[in-house]
């Protein structure tokens, strides 16, 4: 049997909830449009600064600083409630940009984007954990869709705001704008977010904080470490990651002794919590660490100019959109997540594959055909994670639970985003070089197109066997997240889990 659980509204008026939902789209938008937006201010501050060796830290950092304090803001809004949590994560963002925006070299460009990360991981484990106290399980559903238009709305948004206000107020102005958004998103929250008391002593487990925040640095470093010293599995990327793994043991024997531990170990005795941070990482690895290699792939095997390629991001934006908002009212209706874990990686998985079998030869009609699909199964599983972690734990951990599977789908797109680069260079590394041009190391996409043929041929041949490998790994990983998909019980939002059958009551 299915235990019903009662929900009581943070907010009792339903135009009052409404309104304190669009402030908190308005935050998420804030945060996931900032880290967009830099993209294409990422030259002008270059010209600026110079550091070109430390050009990828200014997006590093902010994501290495959201990760690491992603669980923390969970347990804290558990702790002593999420309004001022969430309040303080603005503050701290808001400081981070203003830091920004008057940053006089490169070295405190970065420093200042890890200080908006600090800010920004909150924002995001805040957010779903207050919609959670906002909208019970089923109705929950329907409004994370919209959420998920928000994600997919500042991701389109992002480069082409980025280069605009650039070129017309100089780069210092994304950072700089943030100030007056957010102060509107604060003013917004008091008035008409309350704060639920939760009635339990607000002890930190300061040591388990502290641990935790090391060992997922340290992971997210390792996954960079390609870049850093040259290999993943270099000596010092190895003894990173054994730190790692280290900071983990002690980690966990801290928190079976901490009378508020910041990730409860009893999450990870439910089953359902496993398998969906499982699918959490998977559905990272292959929705947001596939994105700027789906633009290498069409700009080198089939010589697309950098905004042609762009065009092929409008299906896949599409499927999005269709997948989330169809999904959120069909779990609305029916309370059941579990079809579209299992649908939303299936279709994902069937669009790799194909990309993986047919990368050179495909018509490209029929590539943008495949990534609305693959777009229709990301939008199908983006909201299943939260919203069965949310849905399984014990009422008091919700927030732990919201921050330990967000963090699961970024560490999972950290991870493949260094891996898919591994096998590709790999890939690349192994195929001759072409006579009167060298290694196809040395060839940029535009270069390729420049080229002529047979040279053109083979250069495309090279990087075409190179995304097959790419394609056949991502639809692995898939693979491992359907796995876990067929082993939830079914369960339906609003109610416990199903207990095992044979168990007590």
């Amino acid at each position: 049997m299915q235990e019903h659980i009662p929900f009581v509204s943070l907010v009792e008026s339903p135009k009052r909830r409404i309104a304190a939902f669009l402030f908190l789209l308005l935050s998420m938008f804030l945060a996931t449009l900032d880290n967009q937006i830099v993209s294409t201010a990422l030259p002008t501050i270059v010209g600026e600064f110079g550091a070109i060796e430390r050009f990828g830290w200014v997006a590093s950092a902010y994501l290495l600083a959201s990760c690491a304090v992603m669980p923390i803001y969970g347990k804290l809004g558990d702790l002593i409630g999420r309004k001022y949590v969430l309040m303080a994560a603005i503050v701290l963002f808001l400081i981070g940009s203003l830091t920004c925006g008057l940053a006089v070299s490169m070295n405190t460009l970065i420093a200042a984007r890890a200080l908006q990360g600090l800010g920004g991981g909150g924002l995001m484990v805040s957010i779903f954990s207050l919609n959670a106290d906002l909208f019970e399980a089923r109705e929950r559903a329907k409004y994370q869709s919209y959420a998920s238009l928000v994600l997919m709305t500042s991701g389109a948004l992002g480069p082409i705001l980025g280069g605009t206000m650039t070129a017309a107020f100089g780069w210092r102005s994304i950072f700089l704008v943030n100030l007056p958004v957010g102060l509107i998103v604060l003013a917004g929250l008091y008035i008409l977010i309350p704060n639920r008391r939760t009635g339990r002593t607000p002890r930190i487990d300061y040591a388990g904080a502290v641990l935790l925040a090391l060992a997922v640095t340290g992971l997210v470093l390792w996954c960079d470490s390609g870049e850093l010293f040259g290999s993943m599995v270099a000596p010092l990327s190895l003894a990173l990651l054994g730190t790692s793994a280290v900071l983990v043991f002690l980690f966990v024997l801290v928190e079976r002794r901490a009378p508020e531990p910041i990730i409860p170990l009893s999450l990870f005795a439910n089953p359902t919590v496993v398998l969906l941070l499982i699918f959490s990482a998977a559905s990272g690895s292959v929705a947001i660490g596939m994105v700027n290699y789906f633009a290498l792939f069409l700009q080198s095997v089939h010589t697309l100019s950098p905004t042609t390629a762009g065009l092929f991001f409008i299906p896949i934006t599409g499927g999005l959109v269709l997948g989330a908002l169809v999904s959120g009212r069909l779990m609305s209706a029916t309370g059941r997540y579990r079809p579209f874990a299992i649908w939303g990686l299936t279709l994902s998985a069937l669009a790799l594959a194909t990309l993986s079998l047919f990368s050179s030869s495909m018509p490209l009609a029929l590539i943008a055909v495949i990534m609305a699909f693959h777009g229709i199964g990301i939008g199908f599983g983006q909201q299943v994670p939260v919203l069965g972690v949310q849905n399984a734990a014990r009422g008091g951990d919700v927030g732990a639970a919201t921050g330990t599977v967000t963090l699961s789908r970024m560490v999972g797109a950290s991870a493949s985003i260094s891996v898919y680069g591994a096998i590709l260079a790999h890939g690349i590394a192994r195929f001759q070089a072409i006579p009167g041009v060298g290694d196809l190391t040395g060839l940029s996409p535009a270069a390729i197109a420049g080229l002529k043929e047979p040279a053109r041929s083979a250069a495309v041949a090279g990087y075409a066997d190179a995304f097959t490998m790419l394609f056949g790994f991502a639809t692995a990983i898939c693979l491992i997240g359907i796995i876990a998909a067929f082993a939830l019980r079914p369960a339906v939002l609003g109610t416990a889990a199903e207990k095992p059958k044979g168990s007590s009551a």
